[in-house]
C-alpha cells in the first residue's frame, strides 16, 4: 500500500544526501553512540537529516555553523527517538535559536503560598510551550560526551514533556507502560534527592541537584543522564533508570557496559569523553 509518509521520508533523504566523511566526523565527535550497531548509525543519520529538514537552526551573530555542526545537533536530537516509532515527537516547534552564550530570561513562579516571584536567570537553554528551542551553542559544543552533559537532549525532553501539555515530568507514555509505575518511580527518587538538599544545600548529590527543582527538570535531567551517564543514573535510581528504557526502548547502560569491557579506550577512562569510533 502506498505510503505518503514514507514517500515523503524517501524523498527528503534523496534531496539531502550526507558525504561518508561528514557523517564520519559527525561520529567521531559524539563519544555517545559509541557501540550502537551499524543498522542504529544508519537509522540516527536518516533521523537526523530528517529532523533538520523539520527544524530551523537560528544561529544568531557569533555562532557559526557547518555541516559537521549541524549534523551533530541533529544527532543527539534524534538519539532518544532512535528506536521509537515515527509520530512526530517533536511537534509543536519549528526552530531552535543558537545564542553565542548564555543568555538572561525573564523567570516567575508561585511559590506555595500564592506569593509570585519573577526575577532574571541566566540559561544555557529553554523549551517554550508552542515556541522555539533555545540553546547556548557553548552548551551545544559541550554536549555528546559520557560525562552527564547534554544540553540538548535535556532541552528536546522538555518538548517530549509537552506533547500532553505543560510540561509536568509526565511525557505521553506506551500503551505498554503504567502511569503509577512511572509516578512511583519518579516521585520516590525526586523526594529523596530534596530530603538529600533540604538536609544539605551543599551536598554532593548522585546526579545534578538542579533536578531537584521541580518533577519537569526532574525528568529533562534524567533523561540527560540516561543517554550522557547511565552507569551513574543506574546506581543513583535504578527504577528512574528502569522506566525511561520503557519509554526511549533503549539501554545505554548495557551499551557502554560493554564498551567499557572490549573497547581500550573505556576500561580506565569510562567518565571521560574517549574518541572510540563507533560500532
Amino acid at each position: 500500500m502506498w505510503s505518503y509518509r514514507a514517500w515523503r521520508r524517501r524523498r527528503i533523504l534523496a534531496r539531502h544526501p550526507v558525504e561518508p566523511d561528514t557523517w564520519v566526523a559527525v561520529t567521531h565527535r559524539l563519544p555517545i553512540l559509541d557501540g550502537l550497531s551499524e543498522d542504529e548509525i544508519r537509522l540516527l543519520q536518516e533521523r537526523a537529516v530528517l529532523f533538520l529538514h523539520d527544524k530551523h537552526l537560528s544561529a544568531l551573530p557569533g555562532v557559526e555553523l557547518d555541516t559537521v555542526d549541524r549534523l551533530a545537533l541533529a544527532a543527539q536530537a534524534a538519539l532518544p527517538l532512535l528506536h521509537l516509532e515515527e509520530l512526530n515527537w517533536y511537534q509543536g516547534f519549528h526552530e531552535i535559536v543558537l545564542y553565542p552564550d548564555d543568555f538572561v530570561s525573564p523567570q516567575r513562579h508561585r511559590d506555595a503560598s500564592g506569593v509570585v516571584h519573577e526575577w532574571d536567570g541566566e540559561h544555557s537553554g529553554e523549551a517554550w510551550q508552542q515556541g522555539p528551542v533555545i540553546l547556548a551553542w557553548p552548551g551545544v559544543q559541550a554536549s555528546g560526551g559520557w560525562d552527564a552533559y547534554n544540553l540538548v537532549i535535556h532541552e528536546l525532553a522538555h518538548k517530549l514533556d509537552m506533547l500532553g501539555g505543560d510540561a509536568n515530568g509526565l511525557p505521553p507514555l506506551h500503551r505498554d507502560m503504567r502511569i503509577q509505575d512511572w509516578a512511583g518511580a519518579m516521585q520516590d527518587a525526586y523526594d529523596r534527592l530534596n530530603t538529600q538538599l533540604d538536609a544539605d544545600p551543599h551536598a554532593s548529590t548522585a546526579i545534578d541537584p538542579y533536578a531537584a527543582e521541580d518533577p519537569t527538570e526532574f525528568f529533562a535531567v534524567t533523561s540527560e543522564y540516561f543517554f550522557s551517564a547511565p552507569d551513574l543514573l543506574h546506581q543513583a535510581f535504578p527504577a528512574v533508570y528502569a522506566q525511561l528504557a520503557q519509554f526511549y526502548r533503549q539501554d545505554p547502560l548495557t551499551r557502554l557496559q560493554r564498551l567499557q569491557e572490549t573497547h581500550p579506550d573505556y576500561r580506565s577512562h569510562a567518565k571521560e569523553t574517549p574518541t572510540a569510533t563507533n560500532g
